[in-house]
């Protein structure tokens, strides 16, 4: 006789602390319908429930920084490792992995957030949580040709930019690269590469930085400086982003 399929619970419980033992953190399910678009699993099944990956916090930094993408200077090391990390959970779990690089497709990651954790999007247009604030990042994601979605509804939270009133998110770039009509990328970049910027590429973005939710969750000086030279060669790869 063939063993009976574990419980959705059991099942969800596995997967999530798979993830956990990675360094990753799992971030939410999302039940899957035609609208998702998401392909077929590699069986044929049908896609029915995904599960976010990513990180919160300066927890699972380490799991990176230690990891052979970190050391050997070629291009794009979290994207790689988050590719191969993910990509072996999938493989793994019998599901499917997406991302939010490498596109196209571009998979629409925001949304699928906000249906599976209470994010909401803030002002700098990054999503904000109502712990983590701004310290939380999206990795992947992995599908499942299982219903192991929850049922029951996520519940609806205020986004605590609701009830901010200074917005010192929008007021503290030293270039006023944000504003409520958006984000001026080529004024933030022309700042990061001129002596001026010096701050801002050792210390990260100061808009991020003023927004009080989250504060003790903010990123270490290791990840913010990292994550300040991945940006600027994402956007000027003929320089050496130091």
């Amino acid at each position: 006789m063939t063993a009976p399929s574990p419980a959705p619970e059991a099942r969800r419980a596995a997967i999530e602390a798979a993830v956990t033992a990675t360094g990753l953190a799992p971030r939410g399910w999302v039940a899957l319908g035609p609208d998702d678009a998401v392909p077929p699993l590699a069986d044929g099944r049908p896609a029915r429930a995904l599960l976010l990956v990513g990180r919160l916090g300066r927890a699972g930094w380490s799991a990176f920084a230690s990891a052979r993408e970190f050391a050997d200077r070629c291009p794009d090391p979290l994207d790689r490792w988050s590719a191969r990390v993910i990509g072996a959970l999938a493989a793994n779990q019998c599901g499917l992995a997406l991302f939010p690089f490498g596109g196209p497709p571009w998979w629409p990651f925001q949304r699928w957030a906000m249906r599976a954790e209470p994010v909401a999007a803030s002002p700098l247009g990054l999503m904000i949580h109502p712990e983590f604030g701004l310290w939380h990042a999206y990795r992947g994601a992995l599908a499942f040709a299982d219903d192991l979605a929850p049922a029951a509804p996520l519940a609806a939270r205020p986004s605590p930019c609701a009830a901010c009133t200074a917005r010192p998110c929008l007021t503290t770039c030293p270039v006023d690269a944000f504003s409520p009509a958006g984000y001026d990328l080529g004024r933030c970049l022309a700042h990061l590469e001129s002596p001026l910027g010096a701050l801002c590429r050792t210390d990260g973005c100061r808009a991020r930085d003023a927004c009080p939710v989250g504060r003790g969750r903010r990123y270490g000086d290791d990840e913010i400086r990292f994550l300040m030279r991945a940006f600027r060669a994402a956007h000027t790869p003929a320089k050496d982003a130091r």
